[in-house]
């Protein structure tokens, strides 16, 4: 798909991909969305008694930046899946970082419609879990003191929107950034 092809016919593909390597696109999600839980609970449990803004929003930068490392490594992994049908685990970070990189350059708007529907799945799938674990208050503002039933609630609601949304968002990347960039084992 170059920057010509409309987003919709991107997304198509990348779904159609994530359908036939779903078992492998989503141990790879899986994976990805363990490892990065540590630190996510981590950094969570930290600012647990602080009300004040700024150590939310700390807490929601660094959410994201281990969050962008689980995508770009998942992009990486199954970039293997879309070219030679087996996922390719080593080198996967630098290869999925080419290949946002190339699909930004290329395809932008797709992007953008990947991380818009990404975002949508994963909010249906963790706000109404999170909202009645731990209130609209504890999600839209600092987490506060929260049982720990709730956050177990919110955190698995997190686990569950990474692993189904990750794959998705990385075959777009793939699809995006085209044939020349997921073809190259060490994604150079």
């Amino acid at each position: 798909m170059s920057a010509g092809h409309p987003p919709g016919a991107t997304v198509r593909a990348a779904l159609a991909l994530l359908a036939r390597h779903r078992r492998p696109a989503y141990l790879a999600a899986l994976a990805a969305t363990l490892v990065n839980s540590v630190p996510d609970v981590a950094r969570q449990l930290l600012v647990l008694d602080d009300p004040r803004v700024g150590a939310a929003l700390a807490v929601d930068a660094v959410g994201f930046a281990t969050g962008l490392l689980a995508q770009l490594w998942v992009t990486g992994a199954v970039a293997g899946l879309a070219a030679r049908g087996a996922p390719s685990w080593s080198g996967a970070l630098r290869r999925g970082t080419a290949l946002a990189g190339g699909a930004l350059r290329r395809a932008p708007a797709a992007v953008a419609a990947g991380v818009v529907l990404g975002g949508v799945v994963s909010a249906l799938l963790t706000v109404p879990a999170s909202v009645a674990a731990l209130g609209a208050d504890g999600v839209l503002g600092p987490l506060g003191s929260p049982g720990a039933g709730a956050f177990a609630v919110a955190t698995a609601s997190d686990v569950v929107a990474s692993v189904v949304t990750l794959p998705f968002l990385a075959f777009v990347l793939v699809v995006a950034a085209g044939d020349r960039f997921a073809a190259r084992p060490g994604g150079q």
